[in-house]
């Protein structure tokens, strides 16, 4: 009896660690549910679901975010924050500049102008292992979604005004 109880023991404990590791792997996730469950990405979530952008990064792509972090929005005057609360035309053209279309990993970036989903073009650069997007450096490159890819950067870009007519 003693053995088949050391056994049971055993047997419960190896499918409490297999299921265990089974929890802590996040399951493949959209851009907008990346967004949700990334600390360091909250304000950007809170940005994308009151933008009304947040149907569009789970959609298929696929689409490659250029992912401002909390402390990249911390830098953002407090006026510029407000009016882009109070403007969600505005706010969706600050966020679809941060977005281009198709999946470019880091190691794919090759220097010179991507056209993004806003309409402007981002300057890419690549130095070493070091990728930049205008003057903002990726932190975190290559954060897999199952609509392209994320890259973390350290700061909000603004796009240029639109041209006078």
């Amino acid at each position: 009896m003693m053995l088949t109880k050391r056994a049971f023991a055993l047997i419960a404990a190896a499918t409490a660690l297999a299921l265990g590791g089974c929890a802590t792997t996040p399951a493949p996730a959209t851009i907008t549910e990346t967004a949700a469950r990334t600390p360091q990405l909250s304000t950007l979530n809170k940005l994308i679901i009151e933008s009304g952008l947040a149907e569009t990064l789970k959609g298929a792509g696929p689409f490659t975010v250029f992912a401002p972090s909390d402390e990249a929005f911390k830098a953002v005057p407090a006026k510029t924050m407000a009016e882009l609360a109070a403007n969600k035309e505005l706010l969706r053209s600050v966020l679809t500049y941060h977005v281009v279309p198709g999946k470019v990993m880091a190691a794919d970036v090759k220097t010179g102008p991507v056209k993004s989903v806003q309409g402007a073009n981002l300057a890419l650069g690549l130095a070493g292992t070091f990728v930049t997007v205008e003057d903002a450096l990726v932190t975190q490159a290559d954060v897999p979604v199952t609509n392209g890819v994320v890259h973390i950067i350290d700061k909000v870009m603004m796009p240029p005004p639109p041209p006078r007519r």
